[in-house]
């Protein structure tokens, strides 16, 4: 039952971030959808591996890999999917414990939670960059291959 509502609260907090985007018509399901499939990832990936950052990479890869297709299928940026699909991964829990370690003084804390912060951001970006570039590298290899048969 816990997992239902943590993948619940995750399509509905994109859902309101796609609305706050103004995301609308046929777009805005996918775009919330993406949510869903980000935190599920993140939750499935908990079941073999211990790694926060490892889970966010994946989970990031994933719904990367989910905006670009949808962007290609409904002619849209995959930006519009990829916001939406990043929010549920976002680490404010972890953001606004580093800074009330921070407000304490408690500097050790604060250190091992801005680095555990720091590292999960970290793992989102690379994912999305990753992903990123192995789709861009696989998308241009027909056309090289076309290039060096002429």
């Amino acid at each position: 039952m816990t997992a239902f509502i943590q993948l619940l609260t995750a399509f509905l907090g994109s859902l309101g971030f796609a609305l706050l985007f103004n995301v609308r018509g046929t777009r805005l399901l996918p775009a919330a959808f993406g949510g869903l499939l980000s935190w599920g990832v993140y939750l499935l990936a908990g079941a073999f591996l211990q790694s926060d950052p490892l889970r966010y990479l994946i989970a990031s890869a994933a719904f990367t890999l989910y905006a670009e297709i949808l962007a290609r299928l409904m002619k849209t940026p995959a930006t519009l999917f990829l916001v939406s699909a990043a929010i549920p991964l976002v680490p404010g829990g972890s953001l606004y414990r580093t800074m009330e370690y921070a407000i304490r003084g408690d500097g050790q804390a604060f250190g091992s939670s801005g680095l555990a912060t720091l590292l999960l951001a970290v793992a989102i970006a690379a994912g999305i960059l990753l992903t990123m570039a192995v789709l861009n590298m696989v998308s241009t290899l027909p056309r090289l291959r076309r290039q060096s048969s002429k």
